[in-house]
């Protein structure tokens, strides 16, 4: 049973799905958006709500625990110096997908995903 668990397995062991989704997290707050699948889309959204809910307060603690995941420290200054500041008002919901074709070897439905 699947009680109380949260996120996709997308296919892969622990540590390679972590490694997945914080170079896709990573590419986000740098590009500021990206193209996936609809799995990985949404989970990567998941985790890229909480850093920037994190970032909304700059402290050393913070910008440790970011660091954890991301390990790009040109990427956490852009992440608490633009993006962070920009949604200082907003609650929640930075993150926008929006689906775009389904790709052709295997018929995944390809997503971008946006900062708001």
């Amino acid at each position: 049973m699947k009680h109380r668990k949260k996120g996709k397995k997308l296919g892969r062991p622990r540590d390679q799905r972590r490694a997945l989704l914080a170079n896709l997290v990573k590419s986000l707050f740098f590009y500021e958006e990206i193209t996936t699948t609809e799995a990985k889309a949404k989970e990567t959204a998941r985790w890229a709500e909480k850093m920037i809910t994190l970032a909304k307060v700059d402290s050393v603690h913070r910008r440790r625990s970011i660091f954890k995941i991301i390990q790009d420290k040109k990427v956490i200054k852009k992440l608490f110096d633009v993006v962070a500041p920009r949604y200082k008002e907003r609650k929640g919901g930075y993150t926008k997908i929006i689906k775009l074709w389904h790709r052709q070897g295997d018929d995944a439905l390809m997503c971008k995903l946006k900062l708001v």
